[in-house]
């Protein structure tokens, strides 16, 4: 029973920080987009410049941060979530939420995305698809791809905050003192 309990906290150790890694890598792209709507902006109002294929740049750089770092988002507990009884519940309670959430929610929901995106990307891939707009980006094929990944590190940060729940549950003492410290620093 111990060897699946500490191969359970490596799972969520190694998911945790997969996600970590990713979000801080793709946070860097948000001034990316930022420096590029700057340079639209400028380019198009003050010497009345412009290239479809620049506009795109920042609406994709836009669905690789929100696909990439939702994974993250959700380590971080940065998702939307009705706070009226989780907030100020016991960690037991927080815990059981999270599992059944994570679980029954959360993952069923990355499947069916998955499984649905695939033959969309997978036809996007044939034909090498790029932007509809004259002028716009190459390679929409890679930026459909990400949808895929997006499933996969949700559905792995689902699974490792499940975990992460059910550890807390058996009283797993890393994982019930982090518990503890973040119930403190909110002043639950």
């Amino acid at each position: 029973m111990g060897e699946r309990v500490d191969g359970l906290k490596s799972f969520v150790r190694v998911v945790d920080a997969l996600n970590d890694r990713i979000g801080r890598a793709v946070s860097w792209l948000t001034l990316a987009m930022v420096l590029i709507v700057f340079f639209v902006v400028v380019a198009r109002y003050g010497f009345a410049w412009g290239r479809v294929w620049i506009q795109e740049s920042y609406v994709w750089l836009h669905g690789v941060v929100f696909m990439l770092g939702a994974g993250y988002t959700l380590l971080h507990e940065g998702h939307v979530r009705v706070d009226v009884f989780y907030r100020g519940a016991s960690i037991r309670y927080k815990a059981w939420v999270d599992l059944f959430g994570a679980l029954f929610l959360a993952l069923p929901m990355m499947i069916v995305v998955f499984i649905a995106a695939l033959p969309y990307v997978e036809a996007s891939w044939v034909r090498f698809e790029a932007s509809r707009e004259a002028g716009g980006l190459p390679g929409l094929f890679l930026l459909k791809t990400i949808i895929p990944i997006f499933c996969v590190l949700v559905g792995l940060q689902a699974l490792a905050l499940a975990g992460r729940a059910w550890l807390i549950l058996k009283g797993e003492p890393e994982f019930l003192a982090e518990a503890q410290a973040k119930q403190a620093e909110i002043g639950a």
